[in-house]
């Protein structure tokens, strides 16, 4: 079985719960029920067949480290739960365009020297899937990356809200290049967004009308103190919120829906608290509340999830789809092209895997 060679933009705390969870999980056993992966080996791929070929990044003090170093150097802080060894793999100088925003910018000092061969680099490396784990804003960043990717030929993941898998003229781009794209926005384990959406799915099934919702979320990791910055909010809001009106069959009125990122904690580090609330009416117009907190490692909730989508992205490679992958993009993020019941998306998702899937020969 052919490895999956990976790229990623971004050597922040996602990418640090990525790797150290390629190594944890390298050796699992068939069959081992592994928490956030859909399946050990996922059409015909084990965890264990994902390579790194490069990082990508700006940060001076992580720029020509090796991946395994530069995954555990500050600002990162998230939880470390892997020991990973020397990979040597590098990491290069990128493009900045928009990427570094006015908070991150008093704590990153950018590598000196100019921007790596980004597209020579994947192809030399013979890189099958890309990852876009840039901070949240990066709108011009991420565009140019793109181009680099549709040159190259590779596929592409976007796990940050900026809309490039959900919009028509990027699924053309991709369909041209005969390559696939995922996305938008990963949507994690068991993340805020998807418990709200489980509570929407709730009231829906059980007659309640949803009159007034909130979500507030505050955290400790660069992405909170990046989105400090408003107006590199504007994006992930959207996101967030679409993902949670779009279960909704009537409108509530924008003025009784807030949800996004709130403000930051330095002291919670790669930590995040959500606070939920939900207020409905049921039988009789009688009142219905429901608030909860929920606290989560954010970084390591999602690297599960994009496990699945890296190998999912090199079924599609291997059966030449190109374009937007819309069942598994349902499942794995907040802002797919098309928005289904979580159920719908798990369905559609297992069936892609089967269609697309290693088939295995059955011994007579």
């Amino acid at each position: 079985m052919a490895k999956i060679k990976v790229a990623i933009i971004g050597v922040g705390n996602c990418a640090s719960s990525l790797v150290q969870g390629v190594y944890y999980y390298r050796n699992a056993k068939e069959g081992t029920i592994i928490p956030g992966i859909m399946h050990t080996r996922l059409g015909g791929y084990h965890v264990g067949d994902i390579e790194f070929s490069f990082g990508i990044d700006i940060d001076k003090n992580k720029v020509g480290k090796d991946l395994a170093e530069a995954i555990f150097t500050k600002p990162n802080n998230t939880y470390k739960f892997c020991d990973v060894p020397k990979l040597n793999v590098p990491v290069v100088r990128g493009m900045t365009h928009d990427g570094l925003g006015l908070y991150l910018s008093q704590i990153i000092q950018k590598a000196p020297g100019p921007t790596a061969d980004i597209v020579g680099l994947l192809k030399d490396t013979k890189t099958d899937v890309v990852i876009n784990f840039l901070p949240v804003g990066s709108e011009e960043a991420t565009k140019w990356y793109v181009e680099q990717v549709l040159t190259a030929g590779c596929a592409f993941i976007n796990c940050i809200p900026v809309f490039i898998a959900s919009q028509k003229y990027w699924q053309k781009r991709f369909i041209e290049n005969g390559v696939p794209v995922f996305g938008d926005d990963i949507k994690s384990q068991v993340g805020a967004t998807i418990l709200h959406r489980v509570l929407v799915n709730l009231f829906n099934d059980r007659g309640v009308k949803l009159e007034r919702t909130s979500q507030l979320n505050v955290g400790g990791n660069t992405d909170f103190l990046n989105m400090l910055e408003r107006s590199r909010l504007a994006s992930k809001k959207i996101s967030k919120t679409q993902a949670v009106t779009s279960l909704l069959k009537y409108d509530i009125g924008e003025e009784n829906i807030y949800i996004g990122p709130s403000d930051y904690v330095a002291w919670l580090k790669d930590k995040k608290w959500a606070h939920m609330r939900l207020e409905g009416r049921t039988f009789g117009d009688v009142p219905l509340n429901i608030e909860l907190k929920l606290e989560v490692w954010d970084s390591p909730n999602s690297a599960g999830v994009v496990i699945d989508a890296i190998r999912c992205a090199k079924l599609a490679l291997n059966n030449r789809l190109s374009g937007a992958m819309v069942e598994p993009s349902s499942y794995f993020f907040k802002s797919p092209p098309v928005q289904f019941p979580d159920y719908m998306c798990r369905e559609k998702t297992e069936h892609f895997i089967k269609k697309y899937g290693m088939k295995v020969k059955k011994k007579r």
